[in-house]
């Protein structure tokens, strides 16, 4: 399977919860925690974000947790030195969800339409 044919497949999986963690980014940037959510999708275990979607309880492929870009200078995901470099990629968040994931192929950041 491609890395192309991969993202699909996951953009897919993730298409029930567009919803969901798009009113999580609303609130997260309405109630001024901050005006860079980020989510993590994962298999395994993290120590990052706050649980919204859990893959064994629900039976999903995946994990869901919000995050913020603060958390993510915070545990070093993102240098601080990279911090304005990530900023000017950062897709409109009225648009995008800033999505972190974490699988086989490592870990990578994607954005996916929210409609």
């Amino acid at each position: 399977m491609s890395e192309l044919e991969k993202f699909l497949q996951l953009e897919e999986q993730l298409k029930p919860y567009i919803k969901m963690m798009a009113q999580a980014a609303d609130t997260v940037v309405v109630q001024e925690v901050s005006k860079y959510p980020i989510f993590v999708v994962h298999q395994q275990e993290v120590n990052i974000g706050i649980p919204l979607l859990d893959k064994e309880m629900n039976k999903t492929p995946w994990s869901i947790n919000a995050s913020t870009l603060e958390e993510f200078v915070s545990k070093q995901i993102v240098f601080e030195d990279k911090v304005d470099e990530f900023r000017k990629n950062y897709k409109s968040q009225e648009e995008y969800l800033c999505i972190f994931v974490l699988s086989e192929l490592g870990a990578q950041f994607i954005y996916l339409p929210k409609n």
